[in-house]
């Protein structure tokens, strides 16, 4: 998960310098999940080919769900809020969504709290740790660390248009399909556990359903040429990292650890973006980030080591099982001999 958030990081920079030559954010969406799925079918075809299970028609619905919450209609919110709020305050409701997932995730009963155990405690206390981290990055800045000269990066700014009740309306519900598609892939894996296949499929699908929000957004055709070659570069390799091995990794790592496990690794991109920035682009880093990316990294740690605790229990009831049988058969052989002294 902490080299998947290198990778995303690496993203930004790329998109980032997309966007600013003239790429639409709706069409790169489109284009990238399309790239994906071409990446993804030949994988998800040979090596699944023996362990796949029969797609249902009501295991595709749950994929097509999927596609729509995580990947077509969330990404194009998120994208539309760049146009009417400032970026740290995107930064900073984005990165509630591990506080969002954990809360649904207990509801659910995706997810075991235990208040009266050290453990559950710290699960708990994680997650509020990376939550105040990620604020503290959004809105406090701090002295300045001088940035530095001769930066190899030189990327330009985007407008943004003011308008907070509706970029900030975009943004949130950009967030609660995020944390609503985290869960949904738990249930979605118990039934159908081929990830690779999943993957391709949601990228099938939200790649179609992308294209057409963005018809209806953006009519134009002359849109969706691509003539710069960054462009080009950019949605390969954004179909490569975000939408192949981002879903085939946190498809795994929710089958082995519950969607909160996943989501929690998610301030990490604010932190590494941040210290990448300031060695690749140039820009400043302020001591608020570096304060902000401590508390993150412990807030990390203590939900992990929470988590932790979680695979033990389960490991060490799987073990006690058997024993437990073992000595529930002479009762229930002593009970039934006394039925038949008794007749």
């Amino acid at each position: 998960m902490i080299l998947l958030q290198i990778c995303v990081a690496s993203v930004y920079f790329l998109t980032e310098d997309s966007f600013n030559q003239g790429l639409n954010p709706h069409i790169y969406v489109t284009y990238r999940h399309a790239a994906g799925s071409l990446m993804m079918f030949p994988f998800a075809y040979f090596l699944e080919r023996k362990i796949r299970p029969k797609l249902t028609l009501a295991v595709f619905l749950e994929i097509f769900l999927l596609s729509l919450l995580g990947v077509s209609l969330a990404l194009n919110l998120y994208f539309a809020s760049m146009k009417y709020v400032h970026p740290t305050f995107m930064t900073a409701v984005v990165n509630t969504i591990p506080c969002m997932t954990f809360i649904i995730a207990v509801v659910f009963r995706l997810e075991i709290v235990d208040v009266r155990s050290p453990r559950g405690i710290a699960k708990i206390l994680g997650t509020l740790a990376s939550l105040v981290g990620v604020m503290v990055i959004a809105f406090y800045k701090g002295p300045a660390v001088p940035s530095l000269k001769g930066a190899p990066i030189h990327l330009g700014t985007n407008s943004v248009h003011e308008n907070w009740l509706k970029g900030s309306i975009l943004t949130v519900a950009s967030c609660i399909l995020w944390s609503s598609f985290y869960i949904m892939q738990a249930f979605t894996l118990k039934k159908y556990p081929a990830k690779l296949s999943i993957s391709a499929w949601m990228n099938c699908i939200g790649a179609a359903q992308s294209a057409v929000y963005t018809i209806i957004v953006q009519p134009k055709a002359a849109a969706w040429s691509t003539t710069s070659g960054i462009d080009l570069w950019c949605i390969i390799y954004s179909g490569a990292v975000s939408s192949c091995l981002n879903l085939f990794i946190q498809l795994w790592c929710i089958e082995q650890r519950g969607p909160v496990f996943v989501t929690i690794f998610n301030p990490l991109t604010t932190v590494i973006v941040a210290v990448a920035a300031y060695f690749l682009v140039g820009e400043k880093l302020h001591t608020g980030c570096i304060l902000g990316g401590l508390i993150v990294i412990i807030g990390l740690y203590s939900l992990l080591w929470g988590k932790e605790g979680d695979q033990h229990c389960i490991k060490n009831q799987k073990q006690s099982f058997p024993a437990c049988d073992e000595q529930k058969k002479p009762d229930d052989h002593a009970f039934t001999l006394s039925e038949t002294d008794i007749h």
